[in-house]
């Protein structure tokens, strides 16, 4: 009997089942599922000590490179009148006078002569670690040019202000990134350290050029540095370096949400700001240091969005630009930040206390008030939503245009208010 075509088929379908459950199976490699595992990048961890023959510190350390000429330090005065940018600010708004009063702006009223080498510097160490790592990392920096230095940094003063010991420009260009990596630092740190240091070694970069430029020229100098973004980097540098009086860091998360209850608080009655009691007083001196291996694991970029552990690329590039941090905190910070704020700790104010939420609203509330309306586009509700996390715009709460609506009648004062708004951030 003639064998049909679709019996002809059933024998081949069944003699290839049949071949399949005698071949031992292997593991797929790579799988379709929407459950499968993704593979974890892995960032380079900074060098160990023991990597490295002691021997080879030692020798560096017995020949040290020049320091070359002393820094030039940033003045500790203002290129403007504060009194002036308060009154400014509390004529377009009168819950600034609450602020004001009850909260110091430490950048521009505790003023103090600073080193842009040394603050860029602890910038690019401190980049999306913790600050107890940072403040490790940094002191086990320095102490690679000043080995009589003790070697616990909780031995070492809290407080550091500009004339205490740091490497010069020259000194750190002329090490090698091998050296450099003992101290903690991962590989890209180590080289952008140097490239900092190279241009301010040559001239490319210093002092006086970084005062004199204009805010496009800054910026302009800056992003050339590998490791410096423009969105956040470079206006942290000029809010609390360089004291500007006018920037607005766009890109920053703590900012846009403090930005948002700011604004939300004005126009929407009910509103409340319900923050926890501030912990911004809790003396954290005695937390035990991390070791060199705990260092090491801390991956050198990570997402500081609120609830976000995800390890970034450095060439990264995006509204949010995560390349920096600012200097390591010289005051005991707070234990926690969940702002997603790329300003340190230390140096941004601390939450709102009840008493300050009542007595600003009290301001808002008042019927001898009227706010400037909001933007075109914008309403309480599309406020509150934001803060909800249901209508983010790619990522931001507040786009850039926005925040320049918001705060148009800030100008030319606007990194006084900016600073509060990281108040309002948790």
């Amino acid at each position: 009997m003639p064998t049909t075509r679709s019996a002809s088929r059933a024998m081949v379908v069944a003699a290839s089942i049949s071949a399949e459950a005698s071949t031992p199976k292997r593991k797929a490699s790579w799988t379709s599922s929407p459950t499968r595992e993704k593979k974890t990048r892995v960032m380079k961890k900074p060098l160990e000590l023991t990597s490295i023959a002691q021997a080879q510190i030692d020798q560096f350390q017995r020949n040290l490179p020049e320091p070359g000429p002393a820094p030039v330090l940033v003045p500790a005065q203002l290129t403007f009148r504060f009194e002036e940018a308060k009154k400014h600010l509390i004529d377009v708004d009168p819950r600034f006078q609450i602020l004001f009063d009850r909260l110091s702006c430490k950048p521009f009223e505790h003023l103090e002569t600073v080193h842009p080498f040394r603050a860029l510097v602890t910038s690019i160490i401190g980049q999306q670690i913790s600050w107890i790592a940072a403040r490790s990392v940094n002191h086990k920096f320095v102490r690679l040019f000043n080995p009589s230095l003790p070697e616990k940094v909780t031995d070492y003063p809290e407080r550091a202000d500009a004339t205490s010991y740091f490497p010069t420009p020259q000194q750190v260009a002329h090490t090698d990134l091998v050296i450099l990596r003992t101290a903690g630092l991962s590989g890209r740190k180590a080289e952008y350290v140097r490239d900092l240091a190279t241009r301010f070694a040559d001239d490319r970069l210093s002092t006086e050029k970084l005062l004199q430029a204009n805010d496009d020229e800054l910026a302009e100098m800056l992003i050339e540095v590998k490791g410096i973004g423009r969105c956040l980097a470079v206006d942290m540098f000029s809010i609390f370096t360089l004291r500007r009086p006018n920037i607005l860091p766009v890109g920053d998360l703590g900012v846009q949400r403090g930005m948002l209850r700011w604004f939300l608080g004005l126009h929407s009655p009910t509103h409340t700001f319900t923050f926890s009691p501030d912990k911004a007083g809790r003396d954290i001196q005695d937390e035990d240091e991390l070791s060199d291996e705990e260092v090491g694991s801390l991956p050198m970029l990570t997402d500081t969005s609120a609830n976000s552990k995800k390890t970034l690329d450095v060439s990264q590039t995006s509204l949010f630009d995560l390349s920096s941090i600012l200097p390591v905190p010289s005051a005991t910070p707070r234990k926690e930040d969940n702002t997603g704020s790329q300003a340190s700790v230390a140096l941004l104010p601390p939450p709102v206390t009840p008493s300050v939420e009542q007595t600003l609203m009290k301001v808002e509330n008042s019927p001898d008030y009227v706010p400037p309306p909001l933007p075109t586009g914008l309403s309480t509700s599309t406020l509150q939503s934001r803060l909800d996390g249901k209508k983010k715009i790619k990522g931001a709460i507040l786009t850039p245009n926005e925040m320049e609506e918001l705060t148009a009648n800030w100008k030319p004062y606007r990194s006084l208010g900016v600073f509060y708004m990281w108040a309002f951030a948790k």
